[in-house]
């Protein structure tokens, strides 16, 4: 496995909230939608203004809404693989480089899709976390509280990695979009007006169910810092 220069965030969306999904996510990044693509026209990227993409959308005909990670190295053949709790994850050729800005709405509020969570059960988390600072080739560091580590990406990559500790014991491990932004409260607003609902807020995140799609996360993060 090469070490990955450039790292994409898959939605995987069931093919019935498909075209609802893809909406919302194109309004709360404010980014254009590539032409389909793939046998069945399952695939289709999230198009910033400028800059590489990082964000693309896949319809599934079977399981649950989704996120896995597209790890991508130049000359790197296209396999699909699983981590060892069960989260799916595909090597892909390519070598993008130039990081979108943060998007920009009234009041002078940036906001930016930064981070992918993967959610891990406490019996198998210290084998994943392992297991993704080797995939990566980023350092593994800890996050601050005990649920939480991080791996430190580095400068220009457009997402952060968080490995959260999960309470229940069970399950495969799973993975959810965050998004960093100036103002949570105004950005969470602005989500809600979009059709999203709020499921549990915390201290440093919020939790939002969109109308379509598997849940994310508004967080209080700086956008596009590269620090910790």
């Amino acid at each position: 496995m090469q070490r990955p220069v450039w790292l994409t965030a898959f939605l995987d969306l069931p093919a019935a909230d498909f075209d609802r999904a893809v909406a919302f996510w194109q309004e709360v990044t404010g980014y254009g939608l590539s032409p389909s693509r793939g046998e069945k026209g399952e695939f289709a990227t999230l198009l910033p203004p400028y800059g590489d993409p990082y964000l693309r959308v896949q319809r599934i005909e079977s399981g649950d809404a989704g996120v896995h990670l597209d790890l991508h190295a130049p000359g790197q053949p296209f396999e699909v693989r699983r981590s060892p709790g069960g989260l799916p994850f595909c090597l892909v050729p390519g070598a993008e480089a130039a990081r979108p800005a943060p998007a920009t709405w009234p009041g002078v509020r940036r906001s930016f899709v930064d981070q992918v969570c993967i959610d891990i059960p406490p019996e198998i988390y210290d084998e994943e976390c392992d297991f993704w600072a080797s995939a990566t080739g980023w350092e593994l560091f800890d996050g601050g509280t005990p649920e939480f580590r991080r791996l430190r990406k580095p400068a220009g990559q457009p997402l952060h990695i968080l490995l959260q500790r999960l309470d229940s014991r069970g399950g495969h491990v799973r993975a959810h979009l965050d998004l960093a932004t100036d103002d949570r409260d105004a950005e969470t607003r602005r989500h809600e007006g979009l059709g999203a609902t709020v499921s549990a807020v915390h201290e440093g995140w919020t939790v939002m169910r969109p109308p379509a799609g598997p849940v994310y996360c508004i967080t209080g993060r700086v956008p596009l810092a590269d620090a910790t």
